[in-house]
């Protein structure tokens, strides 16, 4: 049997050919994306550690992978690009891998090129995943959502605080919608400071966004941005609205809240 190798800017929506391949996702490594992966099928994972952050929450889905059979490691995000799977599996370098992963031969150090075609051996099948219920609440009138790709155009017009790292891939999304203003993690902000890529695609459309530091809020629990986050890159329409870096995320929040009809 061939086992293919999948490069994707994210695992939000994974093709069919998911099934049974070697994922290499551009999503950070928190539990929620990990089980994402897993849902699609996926033989092994490799996604970002989002620079690891607080609670280690940016590497949390490689325990919860191993409990559930599947294979996974994490790429240090200072070596290549989060948001950008193909840029992983070409430069970036394993920083973490779980029991499943390591038995295959991965380990910190190793190019993900070569940590991707060891993962062709990683146990598979293995039994589809409970599903996962990723939280979407309100805050008073703050939206807080563990993906951006929980928020829909429903949400048009709100302030949005999501655990998302704030790429590219996350950038483009909230577009779709149109926030008042929207929080991402910074992810640590890793090679090319594509962790916070997403803020100047905002910007053109005049949609004010920020990141919150990732040793400040735990990435992937949109709460946690709102309520535990720091400031740590604003775009210009942010800046105009007071945001400001190493201001709480929350006071920033709740005053545009408040301003907004």
């Amino acid at each position: 049997m061939t086992v293919s190798i999948l490069a994707v800017p994210s695992v939000t929506k994974l093709p069919s050919a998911a099934d049974g391949a070697v994922v290499v996702g551009g999503s950070h490594g928190a539990v929620y994306a990990a089980y994402l992966s897993a849902k699609a099928g996926a033989r092994a994972a490799i996604h970002n550690d989002a620079g690891v952050g607080r609670d280690e929450a940016g590497v949390s889905g490689l325990a919860w992978a191993e409990a559930q059979g599947m294979a996974m490691a994490a790429v240090l995000s200072g070596s290549a690009r989060i948001g950008d799977g193909a840029d992983m599996l070409k430069r970036g370098v394993i920083s973490r891998a779980n029991p499943l992963a390591a038995a295959c031969g991965v380990k910190p150090g190793q190019g993900v090129a070569e940590a991707a075609d060891l993962l062709k051996a990683a146990p598979w099948p293995h039994p589809k995943p409970a599903p996962i219920t990723e939280a979407r609440t309100m805050a008073g009138r703050i939206l807080c959502v563990d993906s951006i790709s929980l928020a829909t155009m429903r949400d048009r017009g709100k302030v949005v605080s999501s655990g998302s790292h704030g790429g590219v891939p996350a950038g483009e999304m909230a577009l779709t919608f149109g926030p008042r203003l929207v929080l991402f993690n910074d992810a640590g902000f890793g090679m090319d400071h594509a962790g916070v890529a997403g803020l100047p695609i905002l910007d053109r459309a005049d949609i004010p966004a920020a990141t919150v530091s990732t040793m400040s809020a735990r990435i992937g629990d949109g709460r946690s941005t709102l309520l535990d986050g720091f400031l740590s890159e604003v775009n210009e329409a942010a800046y105009r609205l007071g945001a400001r870096q190493g201001r709480s995320a929350l006071a920033f929040a709740l005053a545009v809240a408040e301003k907004t009809p």
